[in-house]
């Protein structure tokens, strides 16, 4: 079933209530009248209140209202913002190096606004070692306190750890902040060459791709974590065994 209005000679009532193309009340008007009206003014008869007595209709550009309707909707939706929970898995005993690169990720998701859920996975004997992944947490906690708080502290969830990190800056500000930054690159092209203007869509394209790099990155980061498991889960049980045998 359709939802757009009836207009013009779509309408089949005696008369409606008439509203003029500046809003004013002409009142109740036969059909006829209210037609000979539009065309008078050269505009659409559009059923605005179908379900009043008589109905509601008003004069207008119907095409110019559809193509208004739609733009606000587009804008709307361009400014809508959805709530993301990113993950990120560490190890208690993780290398430096690879603690500054995840870190990067944690400090990427928070200034575009994303709550961070940041899990430590105990393998083998690590798992008596709870201490280590509350003090990685809580280090980590610390060195991205200017972008984002604890929203859940930090708990045992069997083998893990689990801390949410939820950013100061609301995901709204963030998206309206990158599109001030992509305006103020291309308000920069006035006057500069095409090579320049290149130079800028590549980095507009590089800024809108970022987050899609960012989650490749972390799912590259989780499957190597997977990846690890195996191997240090032999680690730990070969002593076992050797004990056993002897």
């Amino acid at each position: 079933m359709s939802t757009e209005p009836r207009i013009n000679d779509r309408i089949r009532v005696p008369e409606v209530r008439l509203v003029g193309p500046s809003g004013e009340q002409v009142g109740i008007v036969p059909l006829a009248k209210a037609l000979e009206l539009a065309q008078e003014y050269d505009l659409d008869l559009v059923e605005v209140a179908a379900t009043a007595r008589p109905p509601v209709c008003k004069l207008m550009d119907y095409g110019k209202f559809k193509y208004e309707s739609a733009m606000k909707a587009r804008e709307a939706r361009k400014n809508q913002a959805h709530t993301v929970i990113k993950e990120m898995k560490l190890r208690p005993k993780i290398d430096p190096h690879d603690y500054d690169t995840k870190k990067g990720h944690v400090v990427r998701f928070l200034k575009q606004g994303d709550k961070v859920k940041i899990t430590i996975m105990f393998r083998g004997r690590e798992q008596s070692r709870p201490e280590l992944g509350f003090r990685l947490l809580q280090r980590l906690a610390d060195d991205v306190q200017d972008l984002g708080f604890v929203e859940s502290a930090p708990k045992q969830d069997g083998r893990n750890m689990i801390m949410v990190l939820g950013p100061h800056k609301k995901k709204t500000e963030a998206m309206a902040e990158a599109r001030a930054a992509a305006d103020a690159r291309k308000a920069e092209r006035l006057g500069r060459g095409p090579a320049a203007d290149q130079a800028d869509d590549d980095d507009i394209d590089e800024v809108e791709s970022a987050e899609v790099e960012e989650a490749d990155a972390v799912e590259a980061d989780a499957d190597a974590d997977d990846a690890e498991q195996p191997a240090e889960a032999a680690e730990v049980e070969q002593p076992a065994e050797a004990a056993q045998d002897a």
